[in-house]
């Protein structure tokens, strides 16, 4: 975990719990593959959520729907809504499905391959068969240019502004809609990239154009381009459908702003969105990891696992003190699962995380080997599972959660969508049972079982590529689907605490109402330890700041601003770097000794030891600036004991034996902080279940949460 990610997320929590509340409504809306998530907060700090399927056509009509429901809960009227702050998959999916805009590059002469080279290897060396996945742009739409800036910034051979106005003819005769420009070096010296861009808006004024300069002003040339080439490829999508959203805010009364939510886990305008559309790719899951972070630090808890599984996929992420972890880099649309190098590669600012197609709709069938196999498919929302009743007729996951029992098939989605069981043990039958020569419980058992696996499989891989221990962990989990599989996930990991936050079943879209308006700001800017030049680096970082600045006050407004300085160092000759916190925040005379204390002490924390005598040298210079954030609303609750007294009952299927049990059938809403209570059982609220098996005994705790703590003995 790097520091400069640690005080990110260390000044969101205690900037939030010493800001205070401004006092009005905010919305927070998560559109995921199946379901679309609305939480809307009031001037007193009380939550309304609303879940609706999402309307893959048009998905703004779910939002809307989503907000109607909340607004009408809540009993407003939309002009009192101060901003509405929104995550949306559509960038990853255009990526994923290929079906953004018409793209073209251009790029600097001798390197139009660059795409196509990558990293120059094969990300699996031994598979004779294998096809690394096409760039977005064809080579014939990547147009070399004659220019060079070194990588100092100096011009060595000036724009043939020629060969640019016949690059403008070929935009017109290939109907581009999105031109991405990618030049040698243009992070040290943008000249060049914006005069293109000035002539190609002049000859063709309709186009959509990328700078990488703007995008991702970094050395690494192949990374940039990608980056640079994925943002081109998405905006043009991402434009048009956030102006319809806001227009469709508008017209039905919604007042406030439309803010997003980012995969660096912060909130942007929607000017800032329009023009970077590539930093909302991980936009629902991040948000569900600062969710995580703040239930964390309301607890203390050290080390935990958060676990958001929703309807089409399922995301693990490591927050450590209550910071999640971070990276500069991440892919889209791997081609093999869990293979680094077989996606798009892209450097922005990502909370890490690992995620698979395990969701409430991931389809279940039999492979080649007559196994039962679950995912990455998912019936998504049209038609959904068998159990949806709108024309689906694959076994899904939530179709074995209904025939097992931990479902009610009148309460799903609060009571919004009644689910069909007959529907759901048909499917079970034909595409499972049957095939298997087992009954149908076995069989839904059997799907519970596998997806529940993989998930705790791709946990532990995740963690032990990062040196963690999960045992030592707690988990919080969410998601509609992630408070049923908690307990199992646990059970297969060895996680001795489970915790489930108010309103888990919304969790992403709650977490959009805990971050923080803020933009981080990365620029390469070579030099080394013992040729360091404060006033330039003092320079670099005040241009930064007014940039930044700009963008988090078209979300934040004109309020106090807060700002995280670090640079990125490694001794001479090493391939990567680290990140290290500038003192302070400040460049002055003794900032070179300081810098060196600085990255001597964090490269031992990594590695444990030093190299005395090498020189270290910068690579780059990163700004953070955030706006604070009102404080979690606090939940005043009475006391009291056991409420299991008396309660309805289900029949249930225990995972561990296979068999059939009597449950008792908790509502959370009658669960006060100090109630306790004994596994198995089943707690119900508006959104989600949550299945306590026989291993665990669980409690209230003093902020409403649902804490589920390991017996002596688990079953595995």
């Amino acid at each position: 975990m790097r520091s400069g990610s640690h005080q990110l997320f260390s000044t969101l929590n205690t900037m939030s719990e010493n800001a205070a509340s401004q006092g009005r409504v905010r919305i927070g809306i998560d559109v995921g593959g199946t379901f679309t998530d609305v939480a809307l907060e009031t001037s007193d700090g009380r939550l309304e959520t609303s879940k609706v399927p999402t309307t893959p056509r048009a998905p703004e009509q779910g939002v809307l729907t989503g907000i109607r429901l909340a607004v009408d809960q809540a009993g407003i009227s939309g002009d009192e809504v101060r901003s509405v702050i929104h995550g949306t998959t559509l960038a990853t999916n255009a990526l994923i499905e290929r079906k953004g805009a018409r793209t073209a590059l251009v790029c600097t002469r001798g390197f139009r391959d660059t795409l196509r080279l990558a990293y120059e290897n094969r990300y699996d060396q031994y598979d004779i068969w294998l096809n690394k996945p096409e760039p977005l742009v064809p080579r014939h739409l990547t147009w070399p240019v004659a220019e060079r800036i070194d990588v100092t910034g100096t011009p060595l051979e000036e724009l043939d502004e020629a060969g640019v106005l016949e690059i403008a003819g070929r935009i017109r005769d290939e109907k581009i809609e999105s031109v991405a420009i990618g030049l040698l070096h243009a992070y040290a010296n943008p000249r060049h990239e914006e005069r293109v861009r000035d002539l190609l808006l002049r000859e063709c004024p309709g186009v959509s154009i990328t700078l990488s300069s703007q995008v991702c002003p970094e050395v690494r040339e192949y990374e940039r381009l990608t980056t640079t080439v994925c943002n081109a490829y998405v905006r043009p999508l991402m434009a048009r459908y956030l102006k319809a959203l806001g227009d469709d805010l508008a017209r039905a009364g919604i007042c406030g702003p439309l803010l997003l939510m980012t995969s660096g886990g912060s909130i942007c305008s929607l000017e800032t969105a329009v023009s970077f559309p590539i930093r909302l790719v991980e936009s629902g899951p991040s948000a569900g990891a600062v969710l995580a972070a703040r239930v964390a630090a309301r607890r203390g808890d050290a080390r935990v696992l958060s676990y958001d599984m929703g309807g089409t996929t399922a995301k693990v992420c490591l927050i450590d003190d209550a910071r999640p972890q971070t990276a500069r880099i991440f892919e889209i649309a791997r081609a093999a699962r869990f293979m680094k190098g077989s996606g798009m590669t892209v450097r922005l600012p990502v909370i890490e995380m690992i995620e698979i197609g395990a969701g409430g709709g991931s389809v279940a069938g039999i492979d080649s080997l007559g196994r039962i196999e679950v995912g990455p498919r998912s019936a998504g929302s049209e038609p959904g599972p068998s159990c949806y009743a709108r024309g689906g007729s694959d076994a899904t996951v939530t179709d074995a959660d209904l025939v097992l029992g931990r479902l009610e098939a009148t309460s799903f989605a609060g009571g919004t969508m009644p689910l069909d069981t007959q529907a759901a043990a048909k499917s079970i039958r034909r595409t499972i049972a049957d095939l298997l020569s087992m009954d149908v419980m076995t069989g839904a058992l059997g799907i519970s079982e596998v997806v529940d696996e993989n998930m705790a499989s791709a946990a532990q891989v995740h963690a032990v590529e990062r040196g963690k221990i999960l045992r030592q962990c707690t988990m919080i989990a969410f998601g509609g689907a992630g408070p049923l599989h908690a307990c199992r996930m646990a059970e297969k990991l060895g996680i001795r605490q489970v915790v489930i936050p108010d309103h888990p079943g919304v969790g992403s879209a709650v977490g959009m109402l805990r971050a923080p308006v803020a933009f981080e700001i990365v620029r390469s800017r070579y030099m080394t330890l013992a040729t360091f030049d404060a006033a330039v680096v003092a320079n670099l970082f005040s241009a930064m700041a007014d940039e930044a600045s700009t963008i988090v006050r078209q979300g934040a407004g004109n309020v106090p601003l807060v700002e995280h300085r670090s640079c990125f160092m490694r001794y001479l000759g090493q391939g990567h770097e680290i990140e290290v916190p500038v003192s302070g925040g400040n460049i002055g005379g003794d900032e070179r000794d300081l810098l060196q204390a600085a990255y001597d002490h964090e490269y031992a924390r990594q590695y444990a030891r030093n190299v005395p005598g090498m020189d270290v040298e910068i690579l780059g210079w990163k700004l953070v600036v955030m706006a604070p954030m009102p404080d979690d609303p606090e939940t005043v609750m009475t006391a009291r004991s056991d409420e299991g007294a008396g309660s309805p009952r289900r029949l249930l299927v225990d995972p561990a034996t296979g068999q059939m049990v009597d449950v008792p059938v908790l509502s959370r809403e009658s669960l006060a902080p100090g109630a306790v209570f004994e596994g198995p059982c089943v707690i119900t609220e508006g959104q989600t279940t949550t299945v306590v098996t026989a291993s665990f005994h669980g409690r209230i705790d003093c902020n409403g949460y649902i804490v589920l703590e390991a017996r002596e003995a688990t079953p595995s």
